[in-house]
């Protein structure tokens, strides 16, 4: 008899499915109409900047859920790697699907890393074989789950509160508090700092962007990704070097790296722990400076959600603060897609009337930001709710290829943004400094936020 008391819950979700679908076609209509009979720019730059916010973007996954949940294309949009055309994938259980399914639908990105470390790949772009699960265990050997309590977060709480502190009632957040903080962590944890904290946010950020964001292989970006790749190579390998001859043992990730080496362990040459390394840092400072911008400003947004959030920083309720930062990024991921390349023909949502053929060769856009908001698995979606459990959540990917400091950032982020929370009077400067300011970039550079000193 349970599928009978189920019947009313699946019935209401798909009417749910349905009117969040017409409810999307009629307001991306409205917003295309505005930006046509709108002033400033052309129409295609207005066209492109309204109907590429992140609530248009939500809304347009809103309408393929329903008309088209699995949607194939012949058309090639991603330049960047190998592929013969283009589908994507909307509903949660297709979206999970597409990106357990690691046989089917394989990583992309090993051109481009090998391009970044010089000639060899990192276990982001491999599949599952003997030498991604040799780097993954070694490099947890040194990445210690246990280190967020204990090395991570006390990093984080005290740098961000010091930096804080330096603002005195006005800061520029990613420029004062979370690109500083984030390279703090590698100076401090990962034994990583860089020539310099705004010389390694720079290569870092850059490589982020030529690896998972420049779709279109843009050439210029491409000649700047290879200079920064070739000066952070050459700055790792002469820091390994240094640290060897020094022959100062430190517990950082860096140091646990040159042990186990010494220990003979297999696949920690230097040239092994420098790309590794790279590897990791490269999905760290960008990651954490970016999403903890984008959920700052998602909060920011929503009046009632910012004043609870800035309550349980000043109360020291880090729960409650942590669930309020994450339903902010369900709102605002900062990759609204994972991409996938079909390795054979395959099938997506066999048996059901969504049931898509997917070519070989196809690149495939699973939708975490879709998945998190579809309704048919997700309570109560398109609400904001800080109730919900951490499985909602598809923030750091899915499956084998998840975030590999997934953990980290789910401590990091709290513990950066809690001492700003925290500011009596937390407020927008006014005017355009008061929004996100990408200079160019797909990631947040200047956000100015003032406080009552």
């Amino acid at each position: 008899m349970g599928w009978l008391l189920n019947l009313p819950v699946a019935l209401w979700r798909r009417l749910l499915l349905i009117g969040q679908g017409l409810a999307a076609l009629v307001l991306l209509i409205g917003t295309g109409l505005a930006a046509l009979f709108g002033h400033g720019g052309t129409l295609g730059s207005r066209l492109g900047a309204a109907l590429t916010t992140p609530l248009s973007l939500r809304r347009a996954f809103a309408l393929l859920r329903l008309v088209q949940p699995n949607l194939v294309l012949r058309r090639k949009i991603v330049a960047a790697y190998a592929n013969t055309g283009t589908a994507v994938v909307t509903r949660r259980e297709d979206v999970t699907d597409v990106l357990t399914r690691d046989d089917d639908f394989g990583v992309v990105y090993g051109p481009r890393m090998e391009m970044i470390t010089g000639g060899e790949n990192f276990f982001l772009g491999m599949q599952d074989t003997p030498r991604y699960t040799r780097d993954v265990s070694n490099m947890r050997l040194a990445v210690r789950r246990d280190d967020v309590a204990l090395r991570v977060k006390p990093i984080l709480d005290a740098v961000s509160l010091d930096l804080v502190d330096q603002a005195r009632g006005r800061i520029d957040v990613p420029q004062q508090l979370t690109q500083p903080a984030a390279a703090r962590l590698l100076a401090d944890y990962f034994g990583t700092p860089g020539p310099s904290a705004p010389l390694i946010a720079e290569w870092t950020t850059t490589l982020f962007w030529y690896l998972f964001i420049d779709l279109k292989a843009d050439p210029a970006l491409d000649a700047r990704a290879v200079a920064d790749a070739a000066a952070f190579r050459a700055w790792m390998d002469g820091h390994i070097a240094a640290r060897k001859a020094g022959g100062e043992a430190k517990d950082d990730v860096l140091g646990r790296c040159l042990a186990m080496q010494a220990g003979g362990m297999p696949g920690m040459s230097d040239v092994d722990i420098r790309n590794n390394l790279i590897g990791l840092l490269i999905g760290e400072l960008p990651t954490l400076s970016a999403a903890a911008n984008l959920a700052l400003d998602e909060l920011l947004g929503r009046p009632k959600a910012f004043a609870d959030a800035c309550a349980a920083a000043r109360n020291d309720d880090e729960a409650t603060l942590a669930a309020h930062i994450f339903e902010a990024l369900r709102f605002r991921p900062l990759n609204p897609v994972i991409y996938r390349r079909a390795l054979r023909d395959a099938w997506v949502a066999t048996g059901r009337l969504r049931a898509r053929h997917i070519r070989k060769g196809t690149m495939v856009m699973a939708s975490n930001l879709s998945a998190m908001f579809d309704p048919i698995a997700i309570r109560d979606a398109a609400s904001f709710r800080t109730d919900r459990p951490w499985e909602t959540y598809m923030l750091w990917g899915y499956g084998m290829h998840s975030c590999f400091g997934a953990h980290i950032n789910r401590a990091a982020l709290p513990a950066m943004l809690k001492p700003l929370l925290a500011r009596p009077n937390l407020r927008r400067a006014s005017g355009a400094d008061g929004q996100i300011d990408t200079a160019g970039t797909p990631f947040p550079q200047h956000l100015h936020l003032l406080f009552d000193a």
